[in-house]
């Protein structure tokens, strides 16, 4: 795989590319929101909805215009995207700037890891729930369209043409989301050319739709006015309140806006936001409002109705194609979160196979990949409608932009060393907008809303007990564990048998003698001519550059130390390492060298720890987890691994 710099290579392409580029990646799941968002706040067909009345329609359409120039236009365009950990973003990212340099006892670091753990935690429920949403919606076109013709007006036959469509839409989209899911091992670089124009196309036909309906309603445009959706909310009641809940809706995505920054920089997205992005999607909801106004009627299918009889098809043939690629962007998104957290620790090692040699990002992990498209049809499944879905979206990606605001409060204050008044007001504006949001999601809590809090409670269960598990495994190791320095003057006093060649024996604390070759001497009464201490370790940074990739320190007597240094972004390849250490005075070739790894076999026990249930998951998940030589591509056949028992 190639080595990039300078922000993964991005100078060396145009910004009108990046622009094309993030369109497709970026803003697709924001971009696809229009679709059902004023759908659910007036469609009798949803669970919480409010009648179409001028006034209504007004109120609404001017919270969904100001939570996207709050939320996404100033929140995240203008401070978070500043929030730029040497080229990356996302809640990871952000959780490791906002620690930085914090000593790991500290309060402060642990009530930040744990929030950015939990915030990661969340996301892999809104990696679940956007696909089958998304391409739900977009199927229920078909219906909502009048494309599979019109219900019977006998009530018995109606209910029954209803239940079998229910079905066909289903169908439809399982099969669209198990083909999308069976492509991934193919990766998306060859695809994502593509994608740029087809949302590119998206966004054009949305502006236009809503455009066609302004010139008939121009009245919606005193939705800018803000006073029409603080009037609607203070004298709406509790309804007024529980629909906040669908206005957030048309805020989902928005977190895209800073995970996907690595890929194309905050320039593109500040670019393609504020010169196509958001013009569209603003005319669209503005032209759906216009529509409502003149035939309340349509609330079913605000969306699908603004367009003309013979552009129907077309019409769900595009929010389909517009649907499948933002959810493949939130696949994609899911796989860098998952390689993120394995390597800092969270999760088990897991199977990522690189899709290309040159773009770094694009990886596939198996695992991760099916038991999402199984999730995904299992919601389909359950839920059934896009209508029903709506209820489980919204309460993880509001909390997810809250813990950001947190975390941002933070890596302020710490790092860039913001005042607290220049910093406290304006997180508690986020703050207060998001928390507001967040109560109203929560009313759903019982009509789905329980669903990705349970996801992401069992993800943030599985990381925090990983990482407190590989915390008192090191701890149990290192009790009786000899320096390196010490291990090598004990052998120089009494010397084993030398045998010819070069072990390299791998460690997870740099300067502490390997078990594997302590085991090695005690059973082999031997010792290779040349010993390698390999420690590899992962920086509070996505990418490190070749030039700071590895350390060599002779030890003397044919010993030898090496460090590592990755990005959280980047998976170790140790031959790769071996070559770089000849520029240090090293010369290794790793096909021809022999790897020690130690395994721990994990006892659960009643020491105190973790609780005896944690312990046995920890214990499970390192049986899972993938091979050490095959996670760090040590060459096959050139690995020798010696056990050892654990208590924890």
């Amino acid at each position: 795989m190639k080595e990039q710099t300078d922000n993964h290579g991005l100078h060396k392409l145009s910004t009108a590319t990046l622009v094309i580029a993030a369109l497709g990646v970026v803003f697709g799941d924001i971009g696809t929101s229009p679709i059902y968002t004023l759908k659910e706040c007036f469609s009798p067909h949803s669970p919480h909805h409010i009648a179409a009345t001028h006034e209504h329609i007004l109120g609404v359409v001017s919270l969904v215009l100001w939570a996207l120039i709050l939320l996404i236009c100033v929140k995240y365009l203008v401070f978070i995207l500043r929030a730029d950990n040497k080229g990356e973003g996302g809640v990871l990212s952000l959780m490791a700037l906002a620690s930085h340099g914090m000593s790991e006892s500290s309060k402060r670091r642990t009530v930040i890891v744990l929030l950015g753990l939990f915030g990661a935690a969340l996301l892999f429920g809104d990696g679940i729930i956007t696909p089958a949403i998304s391409v739900l919606s977009a199927v229920e076109g078909l219906k909502d369209g009048g494309l599979l013709g019109s219900a019977p007006v006998d009530a018995l036959e109606a209910e029954a043409w209803n239940h079998q469509m229910q079905w066909l839409i289903m169908g439809i989209t399982m099969v669209i989301l198990v083909a999308l899911f069976s492509v991934q091992f193919l990766g998306t670089a060859r695809m994502g050319r593509f994608f740029g124009p087809i949302t590119g196309l998206w966004f054009v036909s949305l502006a236009v739709l809503g455009f066609s309906q302004l010139l008939r309603g121009p009245e919606i445009l005193a939705a800018f006015n803000p006073w029409h959706g603080w009037h609607f909310l203070t004298t709406g009641g509790h309804a007024a309140f529980v629909i906040l809940g669908s206005v957030f809706l048309a805020v989902t995505g928005g977190e895209a806006l800073y995970a996907d920054m690595g890929h194309f920089g905050a320039g593109p997205i500040r670019r393609g936001w504020f010169s196509l992005v958001f013009p569209a999607l603003a005319l669209n909801y503005l032209g759906q409002g216009a529509l409502l106004m003149k035939q309340p009627d349509l609330a079913h299918a605000p969306f699908f109705q603004m367009a003309p009889g013979w552009a129907t098809l077309p019409l769900v043939l595009l929010a389909t194609a517009a649907t499948v690629i933002a959810s493949q962007a939130l696949i994609t998104g899911t796989y860098s979160l998952t390689l993120s957290a394995v390597q800092l620790g969270y999760l088990p090692r897991l199977s990522i196979r690189h899709t290309s040699e040159h773009a770094r990002g694009q990886i596939y992990i198996p695992l991760v990949n099916w038991v999402l498209m199984l999730a995904c049809l299992v919601l389909v499944l359950a839920f059934r409608s896009s209508s029903n879905l709506a209820a489980a979206y919204g309460v993880a990606v509001t909390m997810t932009m809250l813990i950001t605001t947190v975390l941002f409060y933070f890596a302020a204050r710490h790092l860039w060393k913001w005042s607290v008044l220049k910093t406290l007001p304006l997180c508690l504006v986020f703050g207060a907008i998001e928390v507001a949001f967040l109560s109203a999601n929560l009313v759903k809590f019982f009509d789905g809303g329980w669903f990705p809090l349970a996801v992401g409670a069992v993800i943030f269960i599985l990381m925090t007990t990983w990482a407190t598990g590989r915390r008192l495994v090191r701890a149990s190791m290192e009790k009786s564990a000899l320096t390196q320095e010490t291990l090598c003057e004990s052998l120089k006093r009494r010397p084993p048998i030398s045998v010819p060649g070069t072990a390299i024996f791998m460690t997870s604390t740099s300067g502490r003698a390997p078990i594997a070759l302590l085991h090695s001497l005690k059973h082999y009464q031997a010792i290779h001519k040349r010993v390698i201490f390999m420690t590899l370790i992962t920086e509070d940074e996505p990418w490190v550059p070749p030039s700071r990739r590895v350390e060599v320190e002779s030890l003397g007597e044919g010993f030898w130390r090496v460090t590592g240094h990755f990005g959280f972004m980047q998976k170790p390849n140790v031959p790769r390492l071996l070559r770089q250490c000849a520029t240090q005075g090293l010369e290794v070739e790793a096909e021809r060298a022999t790897f020690f790894l130690g395994r721990e076999i994990i006892i659960p026990s009643a020491n105190p720890g973790m609780a005896r249930w944690r312990e046995s998951l920890f214990s499970f998940s390192s049986k899972i987890a993938q091979q050490p030589a095959t996670y760090f591509q040590i060459p096959v056949g050139r690995v020798i691994e010696l056990g050892q028992q654990v208590e924890i």
